[in-house]
């Protein structure tokens, strides 16, 4: 099939597609390629990469209390990743627990006061609880107003994964 361009010059659609997925496909077969794998450390066996916990991002000083939960939250989902989902929560939770996270200048956590205990899967406290101190230190709050602590809403389904209410 011959088209013409604007310049009065013919060119073919089948070859220009043919050339294309040829170039896309020799793209795609570099990119399936494995190279060698590492060898494990000598004398500490390999952790799986599911198992390895995720690094928390590097993060700027929080300006006001706001952005401080924000990365707070974002802090206990990375400690606690096994145990987090960040997809939109159910209609219908398992429970709710509400937490008060008390914090030294430094962002070590003070005290965790238990603000709201939910009337069922009362465990689902202690799994927060779990998963702040997971998550600690936290960043200085030195340069923040005090009080120092802030709260933090712990939204779990059935299967007693949680997402960060900060977070959602």
């Amino acid at each position: 099939m011959d088209k013409q361009r604007g310049n009065g010059r013919a060119w073919r659609l089948p070859a220009a597609v043919a050339t294309l997925g040829a170039a896309v496909a020799a793209i795609m077969s570099g990119c399936a390629q494995k190279g060698p794998t590492p060898a494990p450390s000598a004398g500490r066996p390999e952790t799986p990469p599911a198992t390895r916990p995720a690094p928390p991002a590097p993060q700027l000083p929080a300006r006001n209390w706001t952005q401080y939960k924000l990365q707070a939250g974002q802090r206990i989902a990375a400690a606690n990743a096994d145990a987090v989902y960040l997809d939109a929560p159910p209609d219908v939770l398992l429970a709710i627990p509400v937490l008060e996270i008390e914090l030294n200048a430094n962002g070590s956590v003070r005290r965790i006061e238990v603000l709201r205990h939910p009337r069922q899967a009362r465990d689902t406290t202690q799994l927060a609880i779990d998963a702040v101190r997971r998550a600690g230190p936290f960043a200085s709050v030195a340069h923040l107003p005090k009080p120092w602590k802030f709260t933090e809403t712990f939204l779990f389904r059935d299967d007693r994964k949680f997402k960060p209410r900060s977070l959602d």
